[in-house]
C-alpha cells in the first residue's frame, strides 16, 4: 500500500512539472499558506477567548480577586509541562526562530510547530499570562509555509518564500491587517522585496485577512472612536511622544533581555515555574490589566469608554484620582510580566505587549500634558492610538509595521500622517541606543543575522566550512630539508602547514621562502622545518562569521589563513580565491528573481 501511494504521489510530481509552471505554482501554494494560516490564527484567538471568559466570567469588579494569584501559575505550568512532555522542543521566540530559519537560508521549520504553539500560547494567554499571541501564530504560520514547500520537494529559495508568507498570512489573519502582514514579513523579517516574491506574499496576507473577514465580520478589531479630529498645530507633542515612547522601547527590550539572561542560568524547570509564576500572580493581582493579552484595556483607552474602567478588579477600584499612578506601575511592570511569563515556561510574544504599553504611554502622555501648566487639551485617545504605533516601531525596529498594523487594527486611516511621525520618532530614539530589535538581537550576538544590507547578508549566509581546502599536503617540525623537498615534489601547492604530534597547527612552511635553498643538495641535512616555517599570521575557527573572516584577511593582507576545530586541531585553509568564488555564487542566488 505504501509503494502505491508513494507512486501515486510521485507521479503527482511529475505531472506538476510537466503542467504547472514553478512560478505558478509557488501562487497556488501561497494560497494554500494563507487559507491554513487564517484558520490557525482564527483557532488561537477563539481558544485564548473561550479559556478567559471560562475562568473570569464571575470576578468582582469593585475588589482584587484572589484567583489572580492561581490562574496565571496553573496557565504556565500546564504550558511548560506540553512542551517539556509532548512536544520536547524549544517553541519559545518563536519570530526570533523564524528569523535563524531565514538567515541559514534552508527555511526549514520542524513539523510540530504547525500546532505545538497553538496550544503552549493559548494555554498560557487563556489562563493569564501576561503575553501575546501573536508571535506563536507567526512561528506557527512560517511552520505552516515551511512544511507544505518541503512535502511539495521546493528548493530552498522557494521553501523561505513560502515561509515568509505563512507569517504574512498569520499577521494578516489575526488582525485582520494584510498590508500588515506584508510589510511586518518584509521589514521584521527582513525578507527582500522582489517582484517573485511580492506576488505570494500579498497572496497569503489577502486570502488570509478575506478569511477574517468572513470568520469574524468586517469590523476593524478594535473599536476606534476620535473624539476630537487632529490639529497640525500639535505636531510637536507627536514628535514628544515618539521619544516618550523610544525610551519606553529601550526600557520593555532591556528589562526583557536582563530578565531572559537570569532566567537562563536557572536550570530546574520548577524552580523557574515557582519564581516567575510567583512575580507574575503579584503583579496580575496588583495590576488586573496585566492579565492575558490586554486587549479589553486597550479598547477602553480608544473607544470612548469610561478610562477608570481600567481600574476594576483592583484595590484601585473607587480611587479615581490614583488612574494616572496606576497607569505608570502597570507601564513598569508589563516588561517584568511579559518575560516571567515565558521564562517561567509559559508561551507567547511581545506583539501584544507592545501594544498594550503603547496604548497606556500615549494615554498617560496626553493626559499629563493636558493637567500640566500646559493645558494643551490632546485627546487622549488619538495619543492612545499613536502611543501603540510607536511602541510597535521602537519595540520592532519598524516604523512602516507600526503605521499600517494600527491603522488597519483601529480603522484610523484619517491619523496617517500623525501615525508615520510618533513612530519616526520612536524609532530614530530606539535607534540611537539599539541597532536591533528585541527579535533579532540573539541572533546579532551570534552572527547569524540576516539583512538587507547584501554584501552583509551574503557573508551572513557562508561559512567557514562551506569554503575549506583540505588538499595540503602536511609535514612536521623535525623533518629535514631533504624530506620537505620530498613532499614538495609531490604537490602543485605552496604552502605546507606544520602539525605536531597533537594534529595541532605550529607553523607554516611557504614555498617562496625555500626557493633558494630547494635544490642545493649540500643543505639538505643542515635545515630543518622548524627552522624554515613561520608562524601563522592569525588563525580562524570553524564556527567564525564570515564577516570577521572577512576582517582577519584584510588586517593580514594573507591570501590562506588556517582553520581549527573548536579544540584547537588543524583543519585545513581557506583562500581569498574560493571566499570569493562562493560569495559570487550566492550573491547570484540571493538576488535572482
Amino acid at each position: 500500500m505504501k509503494e502505491k501511494e508513494k507512486s501515486l504521489l510521485d507521479r503527482f510530481f511529475e505531472w506538476r512539472e510537466k503542467h504547472i509552471p514553478q512560478n505558478r505554482f509557488v501562487l497556488i501554494l501561497s494560497f494554500l499558506v494563507g487559507v491554513v494560516s487564517a484558520l490557525a490564527a482564527f483557532t488561537l484567538k477563539h481558544l485564548i477567548e473561550f479559556i478567559q471568559e471560562l475562568l473570569t466570567s464571575g470576578f468582582s469588579v469593585f475588589s482584587g480577586n484572589l484567583l489572580y494569584l492561581i490562574y496565571p501559575v496553573i496557565g504556565i505550568f500546564l504550558s511548560g509541562l506540553f512542551i517539556r512532555k509532548i512536544v520536547r522542543d524549544d517553541i519559545s521566540h518563536g519570530v526570533t526562530k523564524v528569523l535563524y530559519a531565514i538567515s541559514q537560508r534552508k527555511g526549514r521549520i520542524k513539523s510540530h510547530n504547525m500546532w505545538s504553539s497553538l496550544v503552549a500560547s493559548g494555554v498560557t494567554i487563556g489562563f493569564g499570562g501576561s503575553v501575546g499571541a501573536e508571535s506563536p501564530i507567526v512561528f506557527t504560520g512560517a511552520a505552516i509555509g515551511s512544511n507544505l514547500g518541503n512535502f511539495f520537494r521546493m528548493e530552498k529559495k522557494v521553501m523561505m518564500l513560502l515561509l515568509g508568507c505563512g507569517a504574512a498570512g498569520a499577521i494578516a489573519g489575526i488582525f485582520k491587517a494584510p498590508i500588515a502582514g506584508l510589510v511586518f514579513t518584509l521589514e521584521v523579517l527582513m525578507l527582500d522585496l522582489t517582484m517573485s516574491s511580492l506576488l505570494p506574499l500579498l497572496i497569503s496576507s489577502v486570502t488570509a485577512a478575506t478569511l477574517a473577514y468572513m470568520f469574524t465580520g468586517t469590523d476593524a478589531m478594535f473599536d476606534f472612536q476620535p473624539d476630537k479630529a487632529f490639529e497640525i498645530t500639535r505636531v510637536h507633542y507627536v514628535v514628544l511622544l515618539g521619544v516618550f515612547c523610544g525610551l519606553i522601547s529601550l526600557y520593555f527590550t532591556h528589562v526583557t533581555t536582563t530578565i531572559e539572561k537570569h532566567f537562563r542560568k536557572i536550570e530546574n524547570p520548577y524552580k523557574k515555574l515557582i519564581i516567575g509564576g510567583s512575580i507574575l500572580s503579584v503583579l496580575i493581582f496588583l495590576f488586573p490589566p496585566l492579565y492575558g493579552e490586554g486587549y479589553h484595556t486597550i479598547n477602553t483607552l480608544i473607544n470612548g469608554s469610561d478610562p477608570y474602567d481600567i481600574l476594576n478588579n483592583s484595590f484601585f477600584y473607587g480611587y479615581p484620582g490614583l488612574l494616572l499612578l496606576f497607569m505608570l506601575f502597570v507601564i513598569l511592570s508589563k516588561a517584568v510580566a511579559s518575560t516571567v511569563t515565558n521564562c517561567g515556561g509559559g508561551c507567547g510574544g511581545i506583539f501584544a505587549p507592545s501594544l498594550f504599553l503603547g496604548c497606556i504611554a500615549g494615554y498617560l502622555f496626553s493626559s499629563l500634558c493636558n493637567q500640566s501648566f500646559l493645558a494643551t487639551d490632546l485627546s487622549c485617545v488619538n495619543f492612545a492610538l499613536f502611543g501603540m504605533a510607536a511602541l510597535m516601531s521602537g519595540v520592532f525596529h519598524a516604523p512602516l509595521t507600526g503605521v499600517f498594523l494600527i491603522a488597519e487594527l483601529t480603522g484610523g486611516y484619517a491619523l496617517f500622517l500623525p501615525l508615520m511621525i510618533v513612530s519616526v520618532s520612536s524609532y530614530l530614539t530606539v535607534r540611537v541606543f539599539d541597532k536591533n530589535n528585541i527579535y533579532a538581537v540573539r541572533l546579532a550576538q551570534r552572527g547569524e543575522l540576516i539583512t538587507h544590507h547584501k554584501d552583509q547578508a551574503v557573508l551572513t549566509i557562508l561559512k567557514v566550512s562551506d569554503v575549506i581546502e583540505r588538499n595540503f599536503m602536511k609535514v612536521e617540525p623535525d623533518m629535514d630539508l631533504a624530506s620537505l623537498v620530498a613532499v614538495v615534489a609531490k604537490t602543485k601547492r605552496n604552502i605546507f602547514p606544520v602539525l605536531d604530534s597533537a594534529k595541532k597547527l605550529v607553523g607554516i612552511v611557504y614555498l617562496d621562502d625555500i626557493r633558494h635553498i630547494m635544490f642545493r643538495q649540500e643543505l639538505y641535512r643542515r635545515y630543518n622545518v622548524s627552522g624554515l616555517m613561520k608562524l601563522a599570521p592569525v588563525r580562524l575557527g570553524i564556527e567564525e562569521p564570515m564577516e570577521t573572516v572577512m576582517k582577519k584577511f584584510e588586517e593580514t593582507g594573507a591570501w590562506n589563513l588556517p582553520v581549527e576545530d573548536v579544540d584547537g586541531t588543524y583543519i585545513g585553509f581557506v583562500s581569498k580565491s574560493a571566499i570569493f568564488s562562493a560569495y559570487r555564487k550566492t550573491l547570484l542566488d540571493f538576488t535572482s528573481d
